[in-house]
């Protein structure tokens, strides 16, 4: 996210009562540039398992391909499912990965467009690939891409967020939460990081 925006986002929501505090308190967030499938290669393997496991996977998976950091669209066409079922991958995973593959050498998917593109027409764009739904989408627009005004309504960490920060006696729904979100806007991307913090903070101390 280019500092500026950052910087904005965080003048904005230090004028809401609800996270001046967590701005104080929470050291400032980091948005870090990553290649698109690169990224997407990573959400699909971490999927559905703990950060350590899929971590384990993931390295493994890049192992198998040599003289590079991380293999290309075409490379993955390429290896046999054999070779990637031998470092942990699912048969569905496998599939998943082949097909992201696939969709970026034919053209289905198109990273270059994307600077042109929406929130919406992205997500749309890349739920065209097996396995990436509207959650996977939302963070590669938040943590890829750095749109600004994202607001995952299906995340259970912010909706979890924001019944702690807002003091709910349950979990919003998802009409409720951009409802709430509206004053936060266009910087939901932002306030989400410090809603994700917050629930840490929490848990950490056995709040949770």
């Amino acid at each position: 996210m280019p500092p500026k925006t950052l910087s904005l986002a965080l003048a904005h929501l230090s004028l809401d009562p609800h996270f001046a505090p967590l701005i104080l308190r929470l050291p400032k967030p980091k948005f870090t540039k990553r290649d698109p499938f690169e990224a997407l290669v990573s959400a699909i393997i971490y999927q559905q398992l703990s950060g350590k496991a899929a971590g384990t996977i993931h390295a493994r998976f890049l192992k198998l391909f040599k003289n590079v950091s991380h293999p290309t669209p075409k490379q993955i066409v390429r290896v046999s499912v054999e070779k990637m079922r031998s470092v942990g991958l699912s048969g569905q995973k496998i599939s998943y990965l082949k097909d992201l593959s696939e969709k970026f050498l034919d053209g289905t998917i198109q990273p270059d467009q994307f600077p042109t593109m929406s929130d919406e027409e992205i997500r749309e764009h890349l739920i065209r690939v097996k396995g990436i739904g509207r959650w996977t989408a939302d963070m590669f627009l938040m943590f890829t891409l750095h749109r600004p005004d994202v607001l995952p309504t299906g995340d259970l960490g912010i909706q979890k967020g924001m019944q702690r920060v807002y003091k709910l006696k349950s979990l919003p729904d998802p009409a409720r939460m951009i409802k709430i979100a509206k004053p936060l806007r266009p910087y939901a991307t932002v306030a989400c990081w410090y809603l994700w913090r917050a629930i840490d903070e929490d848990e950490q101390d056995g709040q949770w």
